[in-house]
């Protein structure tokens, strides 16, 4: 589990998103899942049990809606999280952190496999580049011209390939990292509302 969930934090944050409104699990793993931008979604061996313990405290109640347990937060739940609204308070802010941090690591990710990418097509150029030569000393030994040019053409081909993924990679890269931003602003904006 993330580290942004130390013991009964995971808890305290059930009560927050059923205090917004009834939900049934999957929904909560879901809703979990996308503020942490997909990068950790916990498992429903993880929610369920603490859902059903957040019962058995009084804190929660469930009815079946469609074949499925949705839950609501009691009185009793409502009051613990007003007694409990500082270490909330604190949660959110470790959650926005921890997203930050998630998004950061993803950059680093996309820009290492970039580079890493970069560099095996430099070597496959490269690889190209001595074959090509190999090739033609054997042609011009052999006097075989119309080979040489179309090893030649295949190089041009080759390295053109290899810029087109290049540039490609970037993009996505970008376009990936923006999306981060994006989410990361949506999810700051959201907590700073429901900080209001």
């Amino acid at each position: 589990m993330t580290p942004v969930f130390r013991h009964g934090a995971l808890r305290l944050y059930l009560l927050k998103l059923l205090d917004e409104h009834p939900r049934h699990g999957y929904e909560v793993i879901s809703l979990l899942e996308d503020r942490f931008l997909g990068l950790y979604a916990p498992s429903a061996g993880t929610v369920y049990p603490r859902l059903s313990r957040l019962e058995v405290e009084g804190l929660v109640e469930h009815e079946e809606v469609d074949g499925r347990k949705t839950y609501r937060l009691t009185d009793a739940g409502r009051d613990e999280l007003r007694r409990n609204s500082e270490a909330l308070r604190d949660l959110e802010h470790d959650i926005t952190r921890s997203v930050a941090t998630l998004a950061n690591d993803v950059r680093s990710e996309v820009r290492a496999s970039v580079r890493d990418l970069r560099e095996e097509l430099k070597q496959a150029a490269r690889d190209v580049r001595r074959e090509t030569r190999a090739a033609g000393r054997r042609v011009q030994h052999d006097g075989l011209g119309p080979v040489l040019h179309e090893l030649d053409v295949m190089r041009r081909e080759v390295l053109l390939a290899a810029r087109v993924a290049t540039a490609e990679a970037r993009v996505a890269a970008t376009e990936a990292l923006q999306r981060a931003r994006d989410e990361t602003v949506a999810l700051l904006r959201e907590v700073g509302e429901d900080e209001a």
